[in-house]
């Protein structure tokens, strides 16, 4: 397995380090082990979130570490949801983050032959049988977690008759729902998981990978222990809610040809899945925001997707180091937003040019300013970066600043333009502002100002220094950008647990941050015509910009907001 030159793998020891680290020396429980062999299973009915993220750093990045390899599998056992626009989305997921799988893409549905082999060695060894029971029948006899469950009336059925009737399943005979295969284990057993499960039912729909060629297929508990097998995957490693399941995963290795005798079995071993407050994560919820058009798509700059967060701007190296920052461990809990965040900023600060954009413009006539008259100025890239470089930025008679950063008269805090006083241009002049225009509603529609040809790059002339330093655009030579803010979807930590009327199971709706998005135009320095598709920039003053991975064009600059230059939800949690 192949990794980017730019990845740091995990570096915080925690619990699973330590498991690969003794199975390597031959010092656990197990015979040592060769090689490690991890895998990334992911089911190819979404896109991949955020916690998905962590487990992919965890997979990969642990066999980085320890010189094993990481199989990108996927777990394709239900058709109805899956599909390729799903598979081709994780894959290039995966490789953004900045890893490779091992070898070939890995799908389940190639061992549908060999598993329904294992099915059959089931039924031939007494351990699985066809019933009838209803959907609904099924669960009663199920028992619950303080009562047994009670065997089905089918349960006795001998080989042959097992053996017929699981053929004529596959043979088409039986519509969906007539009949399943179950394992024969425990009805009584505490683990409600080894009660008889389901191993294949009947879905006569077409597969994205076999097509036509089956009309049963086999259980996720079924094949995922099995194909972790036939793949020699050495660390089975997966989130907490499957503990539940390892007995069942145990189970079907132990009973399995490949595995009997369990030197080569896999084994599974859990780690607490990532939640983030204002987040949702449940692939269900994120498909019905993306149906009720909440969002515009799986890929929307609000949704905690990582093609969506790709979208929005954050940087793979963000996220990687999120994931390490919050470490691995078997204690479910939530991660606030900020930390996430905070990984963005804390990469983009280092990392994203600088440029000046006017999202709010209202323009300043500067009276003292030649009319025929451009002058080309100096702007540095990064404050920290001189290595990145200058670009220029021209200057004329009229520019633009930030309507917020105008005010007719203000007090001693507000240090920026105030009529009767001076401010200094960014990368520019320092201008003293006369008076101003307005429209019949009262707004400002355009500032009377001159400039000092004495300041740039020094004091002003007379000695007085101003107190602030705003933003501009020269407008004979801006640019037209449209330009998305986007904040967070939900106004609720909990939006998974949020009830709007205390009955709606999807009550998550009722807390959308209808203001989660705001389109306005805005006018940038010439230099941004230049940006490419997913290019980061910080605009001063105002945070930190991606060029659209698909909307962005130099005719028709779009720019989402990525994150803002500081936490500005901390202080409206507070208050």
């Amino acid at each position: 397995m192949a990794i980017d030159s730019e990845q740091t793998p995990l570096k915080k020891s925690h619990f699973l380090r330590q498991i690969v680290e003794r199975d390597l020396a031959g010092k656990g429980d197990r015979p040592a082990v060769n090689k490690l062999v991890t895998r990334f299973p992911p089911e190819p009915n979404g896109y991949l979130h955020v916690g998905h993220a962590k487990s992919i750093c965890l997979n990969f990045g642990l066999a980085t570490e320890f010189g094993g390899d990481c199989h990108l599998r996927f777990d394709d056992t239900n058709p109805e949801k899956e599909s390729e626009e799903f598979i081709k989305s994780i894959c290039e997921d995966v490789r953004w983050l900045g890893f490779h799988w091992a070898g070939d893409i890995r799908y389940a549905s190639s061992y549908f032959d060999e598993l329904y082999d294992f099915a059959l060695h089931l039924i031939d060894t007494g351990k699985a049988y066809v019933c009838d029971l209803s959907a609904e029948q099924a669960r009663a006899h199920r028992g619950s977690l303080t009562e047994p469950g009670k065997n089905s009336p089918y349960r006795d059925r001998g080989v042959e008759e097992n053996r017929a009737l699981f053929e004529k399943m596959t043979d088409g005979h039986f519509d969906e729902g007539a009949c399943v295969l179950r394992a024969k284990i425990d009805m009584a057993a505490p683990n409600i998981n080894l009660r008889d499960p389901i191993i294949y039912r009947i879905r006569k729909v077409e597969h994205h990978q076999t097509g036509d060629q089956w009309c049963v297929y086999p259980t996720y508990d079924f094949t995922h222990g099995q194909s972790d097998a036939i793949e020699g995957i050495s660390h089975s490693i997966c989130t907490l809610e499957f503990e539940d399941h390892r007995p069942l995963y145990n189970w079907f290795l132990e009973n399995f040809p490949l595995t009997q005798g369990g030197s080569t079995a896999p084994v599974q071993h859990e780690f607490s899945r990532l939640n983030l407050n204002y987040t949702v994560t449940s692939k269900r919820k994120l498909k019905q925001l993306v149906d009720n058009g909440a969002v515009s798509g799986w890929d929307d700059p609000r949704m905690p997707t990582i093609a969506g967060m790709r979208r929005r701007g954050f940087a793979p190296e963000s996220l990687r180091s999120f994931c390490e920052a919050i470490g691995v461990t078997r204690v479910n809990g939530v991660v606030d937003f900020s930390m996430l965040e905070h990984a963005v900023r804390e990469y983009h600060n280092e990392n994203a040019p600088r440029a000046m954009v006017v999202i709010n413009p209202v323009k300043v006539v500067l009276s003292n300013y030649p009319n025929d008259k451009t002058e080309t100025l100096k702007a540095i890239n990064h404050p920290q970066k001189p290595e990145m470089g200058e670009r220029d930025v021209t200057f004329s008679k009229e520019i633009y600043i930030d309507a917020e950063d105008f005010r007719e008269s203000a007090n001693k805090k507000f240090k920026r333009l105030v009529i009767g006083k001076k401010v200094r241009l960014r990368n520019g002049y320092v201008i003293f502002a006369e008076s101003c225009s307005k429209d019949s509603d009262g707004n400002v529609i355009e500032i009377q100002a001159t400039y000092d040809a004495d300041t740039l790059g020094t004091d002003p002339s007379d000695g007085v220094k101003p107190k602030g330093v705003i933003q501009w655009v020269d407008a004979n030579n801006a640019i037209d950008l449209t330009v998305n803010n986007y904040d967070r979807l939900f106004t609720e930590p909990n939006p998974e647990s949020f009830q709007s009327d205390g009955e709606d199971s999807d009550g998550f709706i009722g807390c959308i941050n209808t203001d989660s998005l705001k389109v306005v135009k805005a006018v940038g320095e010439a230099s941004l015509g230049d940006a490419k598709a997913e290019q980061v920039f910080q605009f001063e003053r105002e945070g930190y910009f991606v060029a659209d991975r698909y909307d962005h064009s130099q005719q028709a600059p779009v720019f989402n907001k990525t994150i803002g230059l500081r936490d500005t939800w901390a202080k409206v949690e507070n208050n």
